[in-house]
């Protein structure tokens, strides 16, 4: 008997026993790795959706614990859809920290204006890997979520959600708050039929979006344009009183439908309807509460009026007029354009457009024959999010302008 022949044959066996289990090995691989990407990208994604949940609720309430709670909630939600995700982990296994600035992000600092979700050892079996001592593999995830940069006084930064309204520019070296509008102060959006304004002759203060029918500007005042701008474009002027349009686009954030194509499932009312007790009207060029004929200031506003701020504090502490569902948050906050009017336009014309404000709807429009006013306290900026009639809320460290609620690299994870 030849041994060598024997011996020839275990070494073959031995080295046929290695090279399956280095082929296993990385069959494994390749499915573990595989595996590692999908339940990373499932991780992802619900992380990403906790974070942003929990920046609107932030940026809403200015509260910690009830931004928490969503993310919380909302990271359970989508792990229902994964089901080794949710049976690995839930919202009860997530790190919520809320910073200041972005960059750095600085979990603690105050106020809180940034969102950041974490999601540690998400741990997943093995196949083949196994066999060579890798009985288990590991993904994490983490996401950040806050105010966008504004965009009301950059060009190059489009804004979506307007009004067809339009407000003149103070273009004055040094003039006052953001192109004279100051924070709290009652402007006026639209002039009447018998008023002259600063745009020019057949001109109200409306201007065209998206079309030049009446039925446009109705829809588009109760929030129908989602499309954009830019600082630094030009707008068409949109001759015309429209008194009858104008009421009824506009009223439908007060919860109040008429005209065509005005109806609740398609422009929501506000939460909040109340209005000033004593109502805004003009009175020869002057802003007026028509109960005494007092002048609005900054000052004596604040103390007559159904303000912002008691806007504010009513829709977050309620009672609600419209509760959800039937209502929405914010309806009566609106983005309009600021423009250049120094050259007057008579009829259509085009008119630059120098930055983006926001103001709140502070009551009703009514209709007096050709005549109707539009009233908005200045708030400087908001919240447009793609929906009928923006969600705004002012952002702590924005200037001007209109943001949005969106993701944002994580400055403490290379991979997020």
């Amino acid at each position: 008997m030849n041994q060598f022949g024997g011996r020839q044959r275990g070494i073959v066996a031995v080295m046929v026993a290695i090279g399956l289990l280095g082929l296993l090995a990385m069959v494994g691989l390749a499915l573990d790795s595989g595996h590692v990407i999908l339940n990373k990208s499932r991780l992802q994604n619900t992380v990403d959706a906790a974070a942003l949940s929990a920046a609107k609720v932030l940026d809403k309430t200015s509260s910690e614990a009830q931004a928490t709670a969503a993310a919380r909630s909302v990271f359970d939600l989508n792990a229902t859809n994964h089901p080794e995700l949710a049976r690995i982990m839930s919202g009860a296994d997530i790190t919520v920290q809320y910073s200041n600035t972005l960059s750095p992000f600085a979990p603690g600092t105050v106020p809180a204006n940034y969102v950041r979700v974490v999601a540690d050892d998400f741990t997943m079996w093995t196949s083949f890997t196994s066999l060579v001592g890798i009985t288990e593999t590991y993904t994490a995830a983490s996401a950040v979520a806050g105010p966008s940069a504004p965009v009301g006084l950059t060009a190059g930064n489009e804004a979506c959600n307007l009004v067809p309204m339009m407000v003149c520019a103070d273009m004055t070296p040094g003039a006052p708050g953001d192109f004279g509008y100051e924070q709290d102060n009652v402007s006026l959006l639209k002039i009447g039929s018998n008023h002259t304004g600063p745009i020019g002759p057949g001109n109200f203060q409306l201007f065209e979006l998206g079309g030049t029918g009446a039925n446009v500007v109705r829809q588009n005042l109760a929030g129908a344009y989602e499309a954009c701008i830019d600082p630094g474009s030009t707008i068409t002027t949109k001759p015309g009183n429209n008194v009858g349009p104008t009421a009824q686009g506009l009223n439908t954030r007060f919860g109040d439908y008429q005209g065509g194509g005005m109806n609740q499932a398609t422009f929501p009312p506000d939460f909040v309807t109340t209005e000033p007790i004593r109502p805004v009207e003009e009175d020869d060029g002057i802003v007026v509460f028509a109960d005494n004929g007092v002048e609005v200031t900054s000052a004596n506003f604040q103390e007559l009026g159904f303000t912002y701020d008691d806007y504010v504090a009513r829709s977050q502490g309620g009672p609600h007029d419209f509760p959800a569902p039937t209502g929405r948050p914010e309806r009566r906050v609106m983005a309009v354009p600021f423009v250049n009017c120094t050259s007057a336009v008579n009829g259509h014309g085009t008119l630059p457009v120098v930055g983006l404000g926001c103001f709140y709807l502070l009551q009703r429009v009514v209709q007096q024959g050709t005549e109707n006013f539009v009233y908005g306290e200045y708030i400087g900026q908001c919240v447009a999010d793609g929906t009928p009639g923006p969600e705004p809320d002012p952002d702590p460290e924005a200037g001007p302008g209109i943001y949005k609620i969106v993701l944002h690299n994580d400055p403490l994870s290379p991979d997020s």
